[in-house]
């Protein structure tokens, strides 16, 4: 454990000055996101994340090593969800610790010029060292947590896209329609398959019109997928009609051996439609 009081005390009274200089220098036109904001409540909050992170890093010279980073994960887990931060790129917040890092060696510099011949050359590169690792730790750590809320983050967008590239629309108290638009991947026609029965099942649906006059292609995997999800929702009560059937989708499905028992086919939407005599004939 390397402890030094009065090195600590030395950087916990310069805590305030260290964000105010930090602040003050900062280049807002190579900076961008958080630190570029001219926002008042923005640039309080990043302040006060700023003054928090000296107050923590300070204790860098009066604790030991496992107690530090047990107490600064608060705060490391805080900013790196914070919603500011995951807007800033990381590289750009990767450059702000290491300017931190920098005001820390100068303030060691600064100290041990006030305390000249006190301390020998062994302890200052100590110190040296230990705010160089501390700040390479804490950095690697910030990273990740930052990675692995954006990767959450992107999943749960990528999770409401595939929900709202197959919405099952009411059109009558029992009927409804999937109309399907785009490439339809794997990961889609899994998603396709959980949310239309969830909504079906939700609705109280017993007939569904899926219109696929706007897929252009689909794979034999997923083709498979398409046919399970009719086969499944025929299970629930829920007879299928589909419409705008291409071709070469249809050749897939018989070279698959796909059944077409619980599905009755159409050659439009609007003639699916007319067959439920939802419109005029």
């Amino acid at each position: 454990m390397h402890r030094n009081n009065e090195l600590y005390q030395f950087l916990l009274g310069k805590t305030w000055d260290l964000t105010e200089e930090w602040y003050a220098n900062l280049d807002k036109s190579q900076s961008g996101g958080i630190y570029a904001s001219d926002e008042p409540a923005v640039i309080e909050s990043v302040k006060k994340q700023n003054y928090e992170f000296h107050k923590q890093f300070c204790e860098v010279f009066n604790k030991d090593e496992e107690t530090f980073f047990d107490d600064f994960e608060k705060w490391i887990v805080k900013v790196a969800q914070d919603e500011d931060h995951l807007r800033t790129p990381l590289p750009m917040i990767l450059y702000q610790f290491f300017r931190t890092q920098d005001q820390y060696l100068d303030l060691i510099d600064e100290f041990t010029e006030r305390n000249k011949n006190k301390y020998e050359c062994s302890q200052i590169t100590r110190w040296r060292r230990i705010v160089v690792k501390a700040i390479s730790e804490v950095v690697t750590w910030f990273t990740e947590e930052y990675n692995n809320h954006s990767q959450k983050r992107l999943e749960a967008q990528q999770d409401l896209i595939r929900e709202l590239s197959s919405p099952v629309i009411s059109l009558t108290k029992d009927i409804a329609l999937l109309p399907l638009v785009g490439d339809i991947d794997t990961a889609r026609a899994k998603s396709m398959l959980e949310n239309t029965l969830q909504q079906c099942n939700k609705l109280g649906v017993n007939q569904l019109f899926m219109d696929l006059s706007g897929v252009v292609m689909i794979d034999t995997m997923v083709a498979h997928q398409l046919f399970q999800l009719i086969e499944a929702l025929s299970l629930i009560g829920v007879k299928t009609t589909i419409s705008g059937l291409r071709p070469e989708i249809a050749q897939t499905a018989v070279q698959l051996g796909l059944s077409f028992d619980h599905v009755s086919i159409k050659s439009t939407l609007s003639s699916a439609i007319k067959s439920a005599s939802l419109i005029p004939s």
